[in-house]
């Protein structure tokens, strides 16, 4: 069996039993970092042979670790801190296994993005996570493009290193909307700082959670003129049912209603649109 267990994000006692057993029993850990996984496989007094699993070599790996696997080993996978495949090596993993049918199973455990979702008391019912923002302009811009158009409370993942790039950048999407700057989970100075964008850190150390709130979306309340003229326009290309239609969507707007200004202003839309 292969196992992804989740690892402590910061306070080591965030590790559950099934978890260490597991690591103990198993033939072979495959770690993110075999140094820092040695300070918790330490503490837990857990002697397991480990092997490097990461983002530099995983699609070789995970052709070893499926090798061990059909040896009749029992692998453990893990990363630095949280779950493994979640911005983590283990998704080649994961997809390779799945294709050639051979089981493995998840232990959870702790994880930064929903401890942080926590932390910033916004609103939990809807959300999504989008990782890291890429560092290369055109996969950047198509990242703030899914970020903007998702409705709803966004995770986000981000280093001392872009921190501040990465706020700019949510403002540029985004505009003046609240964030939770969270950092050092579980940890003793575990912080969580509320900002409207457009802001900057000062010196920032260590790893961020940014989650940020979902605005409240105003709704468009167009005047008769306002419909008249998206009719005039839409009709020049739509028949009258796709273009009442697309209004009616677009403005929450019965179709009855559309219907009837258009058949009170009949002659003002035709001559519009001359």
């Amino acid at each position: 069996m292969l196992y992804f267990v989740a690892t402590p994000i910061g306070n080591l006692e965030d590790i559950s039993i099934r978890a260490i057993n597991i690591l103990r029993e198993c033939d072979v850990i495959a770690c993110e970092d075999t140094r820092h996984s040695k300070i918790l496989l330490d503490h837990y007094d857990i002697h397991t042979k480990t092997i490097a699993y990461h983002k530099f070599n995983e699609k070789n790996s995970a052709d070893g670790i499926i090798s061990l696997l059909q040896g009749g080993k029992n692998v453990a996978i893990i990363s630095d801190a949280g779950m493994p495949v979640i911005s983590d090596p283990g998704n080649v993993l994961a997809k390779k296994l799945i294709e050639q049918g051979i089981p493995f199973t998840v232990v959870p455990g702790a994880n930064a993005g929903l401890s942080a979702l926590v932390l910033s008391g916004f609103d939990a019912t809807k959300f999504a996570f989008f990782g890291f923002l890429s560092e290369k302009n055109r996969e950047l811009k198509s990242q703030l493009n899914d970020i903007k158009s998702f409705n709803g409370t966004k995770i986000i993942y981000s280093s001392k290193y872009n921190l501040n790039k990465d706020l700019s950048s949510l403002y540029s999407a985004l505009g003046n909307v609240k964030v939770a700057i969270v950092s050092e989970i579980t940890k003793i100075h575990e912080k969580v700082e509320f900002v409207t964008l457009p802001a900057e850190i000062s010196e920032p150390k260590g790893e961020y959670v940014l989650v940020v709130e979902q605005a409240e979306i105003v709704a468009l309340q167009p005047s008769d003129a306002d419909i008249l003229d998206e009719l005039s326009t839409l009709l020049i290309e739509h028949d009258k049912n796709t273009t009442f239609k697309m209004i009616k969507d677009k403005y929450n707007i019965p179709k009855s209603y559309i219907y009837n200004l258009y058949e009170s202003n009949k002659s003002k839309i035709i001559n519009r649109k001359i």
